[in-house]
């Protein structure tokens, strides 16, 4: 399998190309539109943005490959990473190449959730020559309200792609999901969870060409994931209460997306496209002090489903 650098950055563009024409007819009525931009440090991106469509009121698929110096606080994480010649902070002048797809889709409907995808390919060059190169990625699902048979099918999904590479995959990256995807002064997790990994790279268990297959299924997955989640639910009828409760969420996916989200970071740190950043945000939400949750309510089903460790494959 091919690991350059340069092949993953194309197969990154593909996929983008096939994630945005896959959505497109599943909205049905609104389209991509492109922006092309450059960063005065090294590299650029395709950003494209769908809004006002008949199932996506607002969502990005957004590729991006930049280079240039590397940040302070990545060689921080470097050196205390298990990621052999990761070199010293401070010392030595180092450079990096970052490319990646990053997508977060907003539906019209609080009956379609929100998903969220993100896969991304890292290698920094030290000055003695050596390189560390690493994946990271996930995809996670955000429902307005927790629906069982779509938690257990995402997740099954998910199970049945990572089974396929490593038996200890899911497990391991559903926990990670859980851990980081969590709203820590919320005391909830975002969503359902998904699947969370970082610093992939190889291992006495799986080459770094074994996970780059791995990485390429998850980006791979996810338009065929998504749009079934859609055909489920576009049609379903919903109340203004119900809008109001989206807006609630929406709400608690800006806490997470500003507060934690390491990719929001990244980009503010290395000096990214601002609009491509925060393009994750919705068009709107919403926050009501101390909001009433009646008992035995959907809202309150869907509260008390917002935790670690649930196991949606044989949740009942």
């Amino acid at each position: 399998m091919n690991t350059s650098k340069e092949h993953i950055t194309e197969w990154l563009k593909q996929l983008q190309d096939s994630i945005c024409a896959s959505l497109e007819a599943a909205d049905g009525k609104s389209a991509f539109r492109e922006e092309q931009w450059t960063r005065a440090e090294g590299g650029g991106g395709r950003s494209r943005v769908i809004e006002k469509g008949a199932v996506l009121e607002k969502g990005g698929v957004m590729f991006s490959a930049v280079s240039g110096e590397t940040p302070e606080f990545l060689l921080k994480e470097q050196q205390h990473s298990n990621i052999v010649g990761a070199g010293t902070p401070g010392k030595h002048q180092s450079t990096f190449y970052a490319t990646g797809v990053s997508i977060v889709l907003h539906p019209q409907s609080p009956m379609v959730p929100i998903i969220h995808m993100n896969i991304r390919y890292f290698e920094t060059v030290l000055p003695d020559g050596r390189e560390v190169k690493w994946l990271g990625g996930g995809i996670d699902l955000t429902p307005h309200y927790v629906d069982t048979n779509d938690a257990k099918f995402f997740h099954q999904t998910l199970k049945s792609l990572c089974d396929k590479h490593h038996s200890d995959y899911y497990s391991k990256f559903k926990t990670w999901a859980d851990d980081y995807f969590f709203i820590k002064h919320r005391n909830e997790t975002r969503g359902i969870g998904g699947i969370f990994f970082d610093r992939l790279s190889e291992s006495e268990a799986m080459s770094f060409e074994q996970n780059l297959a791995f990485w390429k299924d998850v980006g791979t997955a996810f338009a065929p994931l998504y749009t079934e989640l859609i055909r489920r639910h576009k049609n379903e009828a919903y109340t203004e209460e119900n809008k109001q409760w989206q807006l609630l969420r929406r709400g608690r996916y800006v806490e997470f997306n500003l507060v934690y989200d390491k990719g929001t970071k990244f980009g503010l740190e290395t000096n990214g496209r601002i609009e491509s950043i925060l393009v994750s945000l919705p068009a709107l939400a919403s926050w009501v002090y101390n909001f009433p949750i009646m008992t035995g309510s959907a809202e309150e089903k869907t509260l008390q489903n917002l935790q670690k460790g649930i196991n949606w494959l044989s949740f009942e």
